[in-house]
């Protein structure tokens, strides 16, 4: 039986980025960058204010207050047609161009026009102005082929807008992962239904689906196939369209725990099967080859029916397949370390991933554990009110208030 480490090892080797699309601007928000890009522009396009207020010569300021003649007024997304020349000011607004002949500009709060005169005339209350004062230059942020994005970043928001200004209409990344959910299982309803007697509702598909969502991919969940070697033929046949499978139920060793010998028989070819883990230790990982070999392999994953040890396995093998596929590191869930509220006992030999509250103290201090009251790998309830899995290795050993144990953050 593979230890975590092993089998996350195992997983990494086989997994490979996706192809490159483009996609529409719009659409690459949180996909991963799969080429460089450069700047076509100057940014900003001209010389700009940075402050509404009076473009002039810094030569024509004397004393506590200077007298000027305002010669134009530009407005953000106009261009000046007059030059300053001595004793004359544009008044200008924030992000305009900076008409010729000016060296700075003064803040409208430092300025009073004088009534009734044509032309209008300003009073600046300022002895002196440094050369270039409230002026943003040509090109200081972005010349043509400045670097703005690397490739392998993760597109945010600002990113977004940084693409934009530099006139990308559509994006290069590697394609968002398809991944097909499979429930399986004679009990299982779905969520609109009231369960019968020995029925439970669906929970793992759509708390999978989610988790997808959130790892970057894109969720294909199936309809819930019985134990049925027919019905989970077909399903298997139809997810392995995807770049991959994820199935809940029927991995373990019952005699309904048909899903083994249906991957095999769709020629899936096992990797590992159970890893030391609690909970968890039923998972399945196996490849399926793509006609074209240049691709990478289709992933599948059987996760244990019950729901934690579901969500379990998938933070700590699925995500991380997911970000190699989606063109990012190969990452899980954020480690930290933290101080136990309470003493713990932990028994058995597998280590444990135990469903926990964590607070954050005040700087320098550790992170605050609090163990919830966690009824085993069904108990899904209690999950929901985790924020983050403590993690204790494997032995049975009291674990004291204070004492220091790594957890993931949720």
């Amino acid at each position: 039986m593979l230890s975590v480490d092993e089998a996350r090892a195992e997983i990494r080797a086989l997994v490979r980025p996706l192809a490159t699309v483009e996609v529409p601007l719009g659409e690459a928000w949180e996909q991963v960058l799969a080429g460089d890009i450069a700047s076509d522009i100057d940014s900003p396009p001209h010389d700009k204010s940075m402050v509404d207020g009076y473009a002039l010569r810094t030569a024509d300021l004397r004393g506590d207050a200077t007298e000027l003649v305002v010669i134009e007024e530009v407005l953000a997304g106009r261009v000046p047609t007059r030059t300053v020349e001595r004793g004359t000011t544009t008044r200008i607004m924030t992000g305009a161009p900076v008409p010729l002949g000016a060296d700075a500009v003064v803040m409208v709060e430092q300025s009073t026009l004088t009534p009734g005169t044509d032309p209008p005339r300003v009073t600046l209350q300022v002895p002196s102005a440094q050369i270039g004062q409230n002026i943003m230059p040509r090109g200081q942020s972005l010349r043509p082929g400045t670097l703005v994005l690397r490739a392998g970043a993760t597109i945010r928001a600002d990113d977004v807008g940084v693409l934009a200004e530099v006139g990308r209409a559509t994006v290069p990344v590697v394609r968002r992962p398809i991944v097909a959910i499979l429930s399986t299982g004679d009990e299982l309803v779905s969520g609109a239904e009231r369960p019968g007697p020995g029925q439970i509702r669906n929970s793992n598909g759509p708390m999978l689906a989610a988790l997808v969502r959130q790892a970057g991919g894109e969720p294909a969940e199936q309809p819930i196939v019985r134990d049925e070697l027919p019905a989970l033929q077909a399903a298997v046949a139809r997810g392995l369209e995807a770049d991959v499978l994820v199935l809940s139920g029927g991995v373990s060793a019952g005699v309904a725990d048909l899903v083994p010998g249906v991957l095999a028989e769709a020629g899936v070819r096992q990797v590992f099967h159970k890893v030391h883990l609690r909970p968890g230790k039923p998972l399945w990982f196996g490849v399926a080859p793509r006609a074209d070999a240049n691709l990478p392999p289709r992933l599948v994953f059987g996760l244990p029916g019950n729901p934690v040890s579901s969500l379990v396995c998938f933070e700590l093998f699925v995500r991380p397949a997911l970000s190699v596929l989606r063109g990012a590191a190969y990452q899980g869930l954020e480690a930290d370390r933290g101080a136990m509220v309470a003493e713990f006992q932990h028994r058995g030999e597998r280590p444990t991933y135990y469903p926990a509250r964590v607070a954050t103290g005040a700087r320098g201090e550790l992170p605050r554990i609090t163990l919830l009251s966690w009824q085993g790998s069904a108990d899904l309830a209690t999950l929901a009110q985790a924020n983050a899995l403590a993690h204790f290795p494997p032995g049975t050993r009291s674990y004291v208030a204070g004492e220091e144990v790594e957890f993931l953050w949720l």
